[in-house]
């Protein structure tokens, strides 16, 4: 059976629009006007969220060329292995996509087992923190810990609730971004 890959967004906006592919003061005055609506989980950010996102970001890609990987943007996009409709709850209008994962250059597209913020900041000892695995690693995580979206669906066993997609090539979004 393929595997999918999930990208939520809100319908108002359409899929794959990334705060970190603006200037950090416009990056700013959008979140800032996401706060002020007070709309979806965005709007609960903290003040020095853009700048920890960037430094992550610009970890999660080091991690990944360290291992072989192939980034072409500098900052990627966010897509889920496998579904977690969860993330619709994070929109006032929440859509989701699935794009197969054969559609992808496994060295253009790298993991984190749950979200990308709290895999790198979270001292739990958890074997899998602080961690950015090809396509081939994450299988073997999976073999072992399972989606956390089945054993953790409602957060309450830790904040891994998904494995995150880090998408560092926009070629493979092309026609998804056009069309949503």
């Amino acid at each position: 059976m393929e595997k999918l890959l999930y990208h939520y967004y809100d319908a108002s906006t359409g899929p794959f629009c990334n705060l970190s592919d603006l200037e950090l003061d416009d990056a700013e005055g959008v979140l800032g006007n996401i706060r002020s609506e007070g709309k979806g989980f965005a709007s609960k950010r903290s003040p020095e969220y853009l700048a920890l996102r960037r430094e992550l970001e610009t970890s999660a890609r080091t991690m990944f060329e360290r291992k072989g990987g192939k980034p072409v943007r500098r900052y990627p996009h966010y897509m889920t292995f496998e579904a977690c409709p969860w993330l619709l709850s994070w929109y006032t209008n929440g859509k989701e996509l699935c794009i197969p994962i054969t559609e992808f250059d496994p060295f253009t597209i790298s993991f984190t087992y749950g979200d990308l913020f709290p895999t790198m900041r979270y001292q739990d000892g958890k074997p899998y923190r602080n961690q950015v695995y090809t396509i081939d690693e994450i299988y073997e995580m999976i073999r072992q810990y399972g989606l956390p979206q089945e054993w953790n669906a409602d957060g309450t066993l830790g904040p891994e609730r998904y494995i995150e997609v880090q998408i560092w090539d926009d070629v493979p979004l092309r026609t998804y971004k056009e069309h949503g």
